[in-house]
């Protein structure tokens, strides 16, 4: 009688504690000191944002409830804050369908791309983190990875790329880029491999400017941020119609697709994707940076 009397009461405070500790979580964001101004990584630019998978459990993304295509070697692990989920992957990736948000006229003349990754295979291939797909192609119209083998120069070190093609005006495809030079030192020399880190790829149609963030830092090379072609800045993008949003992969690694042999799908993790139709300022991206660190 006394056992039971005494696992009735400790049942009772497990069921006491988990309620208190779900409802304090809940609270802690309003109550929390702000972080630039903001309670949640929600809160930055919430009227631009176009899209957002957090990956808590599932493949969907969350703004408009769309569910992914197909996962390959694709599960869950504890995200990038030490809470939640993210997603993990094998050589593996997720597709999602093009998103109406994305294809609407006008969408992305200046975007920012947003993610959390933790890349395991860093020494054997190139890493594609997120692709907005175009048709047949292994890149998409933007694209954020690590060009892991050709610039590296420790394994620690992320060499990451932000790259954008758009549909110029003499009808060609345009490839505009920048990446961090590790050579060059400073915050350049990105020490994000096995690790997560916290990655950020802006255009700014304003100023065509293309800048790459590492952990609310600026990483990029500035002698890259200028972009033009035929001496002429890219201004307002015009972007190919979008396919799908691939989440670890190329183009080429989806169904019916030709990979060439350095195309491989991505080992490790990601969490928290986000893509934005504005540039994001230095300090928001400061913000977001520091919110989603403390799973805010």
């Amino acid at each position: 009688m006394k056992t039971r009397q005494f696992s009735a009461w400790l049942m009772a405070g497990v069921v006491m504690s988990t309620v208190f500790t779900s409802c304090k979580k809940s609270d802690d964001t309003a109550t929390l000191p702000a972080i630039g101004g903001y309670n949640s990584a929600n809160d930055i630019a919430s009227a631009n944002l176009l899209a957002h998978f957090p990956f808590e459990g599932t493949n969907t993304e969350r703004k408009s409830g769309t569910a992914a295509q197909s996962a390959v070697n694709a599960t869950f692990t504890t995200g990038a804050s030490g809470q939640g989920q993210a997603l993990n992957l094998t050589a593996g990736y997720v597709s999602f369908p093009a998103l109406a948000a994305l294809n609407s006229t006008g969408s992305l003349p200046s975007f920012t791309v947003s993610t959390w990754v933790n890349v395991k295979n860093n020494g054997s291939s190139p890493s594609s983190f997120i692709t907005i797909a175009r048709a047949n192609e292994w890149a998409g119209s933007v694209n954020l990875l690590a060009e892991t083998g050709q610039r590296k120069t420790t394994s620690d070190t992320l060499n990451v790329k932000g790259l954008l093609v758009q549909k110029a005006s003499d009808g060609n495809a345009s490839f505009q880029d920048n990446v961090n030079s590790a050579d060059k030192g400073g915050d350049q020399a990105f020490k994000g491999a096995g690790k997560w880190s916290h990655l950020v790829f802006v255009y700014d149609a304003s100023t065509s400017k293309i800048t790459l963030y590492g952990n609310g830092k600026k990483i990029n090379n500035p002698d890259y941020e200028n972009r033009a072609y035929n001496n002429a800045p890219l201004g307002n993008l015009n972007l190919y119609p979008v396919t799908n949003i691939i989440i670890g992969a190329w183009g080429t690694n989806l169904p019916g697709g030709k990979p060439d042999s350095w195309q491989q799908p991505m080992t490790g993790q990601i969490d928290e994707v986000r893509i934005y139709s504005k540039a994001l300022s230095s300090g928001d991206i400061s913000s977001l940076y520091q919110l989603e660190a403390a799973g805010r």
